[in-house]
């Protein structure tokens, strides 16, 4: 059995690691291009400027690390007219702690934009947190106009690296990653305190741990570890965090958003109108950048600052109707997709919306979204809402290719089924092992998702207790709700 075997096997059977372990798995498995280049550029003193031929030496040693250099250089805002076309000149220019900045922001992105593999929900939550990451250290860089360019280096890399705790288990979580990913939580406080519970850390500890590791920022640490200090530095790396996160996400009150604006425009000595304005400035910098690092796929998760409407419209996708008629909770399901397709193109946004809508609306205990693969051989569980959910259930996988199931009936003919009692005789043959294991004695419902013309996966919705069963009109109207869902990522695909 080869490490990489061992891996990924203690990955899904251990239930929790300690710090070192999660430590260890990321550092010698997952992130071997980070971890070498940070342990490279870790020899080279921030003040030596003797270590400059060294570093253009070592750097040169990687044609895809000095041609990321290289474009980086020639779109910062303070570069001289004179093209760059050295590295050496590269790091003339700009200074060791800036080139070492770039080169270990190139090898981050480029390490976990490989992720490849992974879950499509995880490898999305990877891809935002990336972008948001990369934002807040941009937007704290920002704040600090006034340091010397040493020190606002150092604060862009604290704040860029302040969630790579998170970032790194992303990438290299497992199984863990999908279950945790497709957590529906109720609030970032919901969340974290969930992923806590799974991974038997926080992510903050093992971002500290990893950045003592990687030797990656002596203010990073401090940040993490003393935040109760509050100098200006851990303050401005705080402020930039919290303000990527709201903008990528806004959440909480407005009235929330207002004070952070004032704090970051004291901090500054600057006006909030001023404030905004350069917010908007950095967003096009952050564009601009990403693209010369190679990672335009992130570009589309740097958005502009919310204004009131957006939290407003988040409150009212998170809001509990159980207690409003169903119709009119499906009629609130329809504005919330519609409003949605102004706003986003997370498909997974839309899913949750519908389908935590009908579970909402009709009392149903568990909905499944049933993503088709690649090669359209086989369905996998992608996200689970409803009020009987197990976090730690294991993912449902049906075969449709070359299996004449339920499933690859709703799929094949583009038809909803509904089963009120899986045992009756037409369904003898449809109902094979796998599908046996989750159908459940009360009722269980397929409807097929669609893009276009093009079946992308199967909604199951559950009834568990015998004594409740949706109606025909119930099923129709849950069915309607679908085609709207189907409607809306049908325009955001093709926008």
């Amino acid at each position: 059995m080869t490490q990489g075997q061992a891996y990924s096997i203690g990955l899904n059977s251990i239930e929790h690691y300690t710090i070192e372990q999660w430590i260890d798995l990321i550092t010698q498995n997952e992130l071997p291009a980070i971890t070498s280049t940070a342990k490279m550029l870790d020899k080279f003193a921030n003040d030596d400027k003797s270590s400059l031929p060294k570093l253009s030496e070592a750097i040169l040693h990687d044609q895809a690390l000095s041609s990321c250099l290289l474009k980086v250089a020639n779109n910062l805002q303070h570069m001289s007219v004179n093209k760059v076309t050295t590295v050496s000149r590269a790091t003339v220019v700009l200074g060791i702690q800036t080139v070492k900045n770039i080169c270990l922001t190139a090898k981050l992105v480029s390490s976990l934009l490989a992720s490849n593999s992974l879950d499509i929900s995880v490898y999305e939550r990877l891809t935002k947190l990336m972008a948001s990451s990369f934002y807040a250290g941009m937007l704290a860089k920002m704040m600090v106009p006034h340091y010397s360019e040493e020190l606002q280096e150092e604060v862009y890399l604290a704040a860029m690296l302040y969630r790579i705790g998170e970032t790194a288990f992303w990438s290299s979580g497992g199984e863990m990653a999908t279950r945790l990913a497709n957590y529906q939580a109720k609030s970032t406080v919901d969340f974290e305190a969930f992923s806590k519970q799974l991974l038997g850390n926080n992510f903050s500890e093992l971002s500290k741990c990893l950045a003592k590791t990687w030797n990656l920022s002596d203010l990073l640490v401090k940040a993490l570890e003393q935040p109760e200090t509050r100098t200006d530095e851990v303050k401005v790396i705080f402020y930039a965090d919290k303000l990527s996160a709201i903008i990528a996400k806004p959440e909480g009150c407005k009235e929330d958003y207002q004070a952070l604006l004032a704090d970051i425009a004291s901090i500054m000595n600057i006006s909030e109108k001023q404030l905004l304005v350069r917010v908007d400035y950095t967003r096009q910098q952050a564009i601009t950048l990403l693209a010369s690092y190679g990672a335009e796929i992130l570009t589309e998760h740097i958005k502009c600052v919310p204004k009131a409407k957006d939290f407003t419209e988040v409150c009212h996708i998170q809001d509990n109707v159980t207690d409003m008629p169903s119709d009119t909770i499906l009629l609130n399901g329809v504005l919330q997709l519609t409003a949605l397709t102004k706003t986003n193109k997370d498909i997974n946004q839309f899913l949750k919306v519908a389908m935590q809508c009908i579970a909402n609306a009709y009392g149903i205990n568990r909905c499944s979204f049933l993503m088709l693969d690649k090669n359209k051989s086989k369905v996998k569980s992608r996200l689970i809402v409803g009020n009987n959910v197990e976090p730690d259930a294991q993912p449902i996988i049906i075969k449709v290719k070359q299996s004449d199931n339920v499933i690859a009936r709703v799929i094949n003919l583009d038809t909803a089924m509904i089963i009120n009692d899986y045992t009756e005789i037409r369904w003898q043959n449809l109902i094979t092992e796998g599908i046996e294991n989750i159908v459940c004695a009360g009722q269980t419902c397929f409807v097929p998702v669609k893009i276009a013309h093009s079946v992308i996966g199967v909604i199951c919705f559950q009834i568990f207790t015998k004594e409740y069963k949706l109606s025909n009109q119930h099923f129709k109207q849950v069915c309607g709700l679908i085609e709207h869902l189907n409607l809306c990522l049908t325009m955001i695909k093709l926008a």
